[in-house]
């Protein structure tokens, strides 16, 4: 297996990172305070830099991108904030990619090009109060009526709930129960019977806006229908590769945690020496670093393995599983490394640690990810029902 990057490929992660610490890194702990998105200038900027829609199809304003192309970019913006990261991972690795893979033209010219300007963000609303981990459980429920669908129901826990312009959303077609029963329609804020709850507040990731999605009566047309009723197992597909985003995201947190306690403990003297001369010190930084490479390797792995499709769900499920407590152990490790410093919301790493928790919760738990992988070892499924 080539570990190596492209030379084009360690061009693009270097003017990230930089830009990143020019243009992002000064807002991030404000962003973090306020609970604030970056302002819409600061998505024109990432913009230019052509990280939105970067996977999609040239035709419709993307760059034809690689899975991991665009892992490298949201890496490299998740080790200073996850939000400098957010409309990168939307425009990539979230629910646009069932649009791209599974819409019709006329959904693609319509929707593709407004996120590759900036102009539109597409979130995913699929859990429900009673249908977390138990998806298939969903209550949300599509009626077929003339010209299109009646929509009722919630979503809870929608990252972009409120901030989004439209909303990939799992329903229930007809009466069939579990997966069988199960698609995608794509609404848009704005549309009668549609409406959101309050903003939830989030011990970490302040400033992702998140709400529950309300239906009532919601009529949604013929032409937004993404995917068909049955077509659970393709709207999974795509959720590897988001899995695959949540990955780096936590990835990004781990090796934002790493760089700053490591550059603390070159600095901060104790009894007349830096305590990266102390052996404990070394130690913490020496099992941070390979927690953080093994993540890289992993997470990397799992982005090559989509090869232009859907990745591995074995190996997106494995990545998330390690980079998940990797951001959670590292973060906390930075912590202890700076002492009191860590602890103090002057300084990164206490927000970094707040972050890390996120992104287990997110995305499938770790235990429903190793419930999979486990799968895939013993070549059979674990009905959790039986």
């Amino acid at each position: 297996m080539n570990f190596a990057l492209s030379e084009e490929q360690q061009l693009l992660q270097s003017t990230v990172r930089e830009f990143g610490d020019r243009e992002l890194a000064p807002y991030a702990s404000t962003w973090d305070r306020d609970e604030s998105v970056p302002d819409d200038g600061v998505i024109a900027k990432i913009a230019g830099l052509g990280l939105l829609g970067m996977c999609l199809p040239s035709r419709y304003g993307g760059g034809d991108q690689d899975l991991l192309t665009a892992v490298l970019c949201i890496e490299q913006l998740a080790r200073i904030s996850p939000l400098c990261a957010g409309s990168v991972f939307e425009s990539n690795v979230g629910p646009v990619r069932v649009v791209e893979m599974f819409g019709s033209d006329s959904q693609r010219e319509k929707f593709l090009p407004r996120v590759c300007q900036g102009k539109l963000q597409i979130s995913v609303g699929m859990t429900e109060a009673e249908a977390g981990s138990a998806l298939t459980d969903l209550r949300t429920k599509a009626e077929k009526v003339d010209g299109g669908y009646l929509v009722n129901g919630a979503k809870c826990f929608c990252t972009g709930g409120g901030h989004s312009g439209a909303y990939l959303v799992y329903c229930r077609f007809g009466g069939a129960l579990g997966a069988k029963g199960i698609g995608g329609l794509l609404i848009e804020k704005g549309t009668p019977g549609f409406s959101f709850g309050k903003q939830e507040r989030y011990m970490g990731l302040r400033g992702f806006p998140g709400c529950d999605l309300i239906f009532e009566e919601c009529f949604v047309p013929d032409e937004n229908l993404i995917v068909e009723a049955g077509g659970f197992a393709s709207l999974m597909q795509c959720f590897d590769i988001e899995r695959c985003g949540n990955a780096t995201m936590a990835l990004g947190i781990a090796t934002g945690a790493l760089e700053y306690a490591t550059q603390y403990a070159l600095g901060r003297s104790t009894f007349g020496k830096p305590i990266c001369d102390r052996q404990a010190i070394q130690l913490m930084i020496a099992d941070a670093a390979t927690r953080v490479d093994a993540a890289r390797l992993l997470v990397y792995r799992a982005a090559v393995s989509a090869d232009g499709g859907f990745p591995s769900v074995k190996e997106a499920s494995m990545a998330k599983v390690f980079a998940n407590e990797t951001a959670k152990a590292v973060t906390d490790m930075a912590m202890e490394i700076m002492g009191g410093y860590g602890y103090s919301a002057q300084y990164p790493v206490e927000r970094m640690l707040r972050d890390s928790r996120g992104w287990a919760l997110a995305g499938g738990t770790l235990q429903i990810q190793k419930i999979i992988i486990a799968s895939t070892v013993f070549g059979r499924r674990f009905d959790q029902r039986a």
